[in-house]
């Protein structure tokens, strides 16, 4: 069993999904657009909504991540409802991650030693996600 986070976007689902692959080197995702789903007689999709992301996943460190664009006319908040996780043995592997998340991003805790950790830092990427990084996964 586990659980996943699940992102929302408005409209740039795409973008966030492929960039999140590529700093975390993974194959780029399969993509669910709204055009792909079956049509359905009473319920037309709109032509604004043909293009966007219905769903796709992305397994970060052996956790499942999915997204997806909000449907048009959905209320969206930006990233102030879920922080993830990334917890990793490798402290390159780490750092790397850091610092291409914080890219158009912004630091709000440097990567430090912690009660916890002998590595932590906390990042909001340029999609306005916030990450938190912990270097194994400690005694806590």
């Amino acid at each position: 069993m586990s659980v996943d986070a699940y992102l929302n976007f408005d409209g740039n689902c795409r973008e966030a999904a492929e960039f999140y692959a590529e700093v975390f080197g993974l194959d780029k995702p399969k993509l669910m657009t709204f055009g792909d789903m079956p049509p359905h007689p009473d319920h037309p999709l709109p032509e604004e909504a043909k293009n966007l992301i219905m769903h796709t996943r992305l397994n970060i460190g052996g956790s499942n991540v999915m997204f997806s664009d909000v449907f048009p006319g959905m209320p969206f908040t930006v990233g102030n409802n879920i922080t993830l996780a990334y917890v990793e043995e490798d402290e390159a592997k780490l750092r790397s991650a850091f610092d291409r998340l914080n890219v158009g991003g912004n630091i709000v805790m440097e990567l430090q030693e912690t009660f916890w950790s002998k590595l932590y830092g906390q990042v909001t990427d340029k999609f306005g996600i916030q990450w938190q990084f912990n270097l194994g996964i400690g005694e806590y």
